[in-house]
């Protein structure tokens, strides 16, 4: 009798539903289209995209294990010719570029007509690669990049409900509250400020678990915020 797998206690939703989207993305993407991967990273997508034309588009200036890369360069001068993409893939790298109007007009120039691009972008999230971390975005904010920089049918959604929000936010809690109250006060304080940090971190520990599950089954859009935006566009036909 085969046993099931048990998934962890804490899953990152958010990466569970970057997978989701771009694996959408992916099915609506025929065979043989060109794709650009603009912020490739490590290339998490690649493999989504075997039935394709996958090309890669880095500035490789940090530390991390970048994918093979087709092209080493700057988003704002990419070395190829206008219209040579079908898709493109935009994820998370919108937040690190200093000149996100520059950027967005190279990728439209090199958009076909009629081709999509894929954005993902944080609305809450900590600072990261630094020095390289310029932006967070509201849904108004990504609507006017988009359309100025010439796109159409701008859609903007969440990637994750509230409860993955809210899973993050507890995560934070659970690595930067003081473990040791001392770092905080001294003397008699330590009376109540011992149990409400160590307490309050050890369930945030629990919770972010708790809502990363939650997440997974209920995306709830109602009230809240996401965690990131999707945004959605296409390079109109003429």
């Amino acid at each position: 009798m085969s046993q099931r797998k048990k998934r962890p206690w804490f899953v990152n939703a958010s990466r569970v539903r970057l997978s989701q989207v771009n694996k959408k993305f992916a099915a609506g993407t025929k065979k043989g289209m060109v794709v650009l991967d603009a912020g490739a990273g490590r290339g998490p997508y690649r493999k989504l995209f075997k039935h394709a034309q996958y090309e890669a588009a880095d500035f490789a200036q940090l530390s991390t294990g970048y994918t093979q890369l087709d092209y080493v360069c700057t988003l704002d001068d990419i070395p190829v010719e206008d219209q040579r993409f079908d898709r493109i893939l935009f994820n998370q790298v919108l937040e690190h570029i200093d000149d996100p109007p520059k950027v967005l007009a190279e990728l439209f120039r090199v958009t076909k007509p009629g081709g999509k691009i894929l954005c993902t972008v944080p609305l809450f999230f900590q600072e990261h690669q630094p020095p390289y971390d310029y932006f967070r975005y509201t849904k108004y904010a990504l609507v006017k990049l988009f359309e100025e920089a010439g796109y159409s049918n701008v859609k903007i959604g969440w990637l994750e409900g509230y409860f993955g929000t809210i899973s993050y936010q507890f995560h934070l809690m659970s690595r930067w509250l003081p473990a040791d109250p001392r770092e905080v006060v001294q003397g008699w304080r330590l009376i109540y400020m011992a149990p409400l940090l160590v307490g309050t971190r050890a369930l945030a520990g629990f919770l972010r678990g708790a809502f990363s599950r939650a997440e997974l089954r209920w995306k709830y859009t109602k009230h809240g915020m996401p965690k990131n935006y999707v945004v959605r566009a296409d390079r109109p036909q003429a």
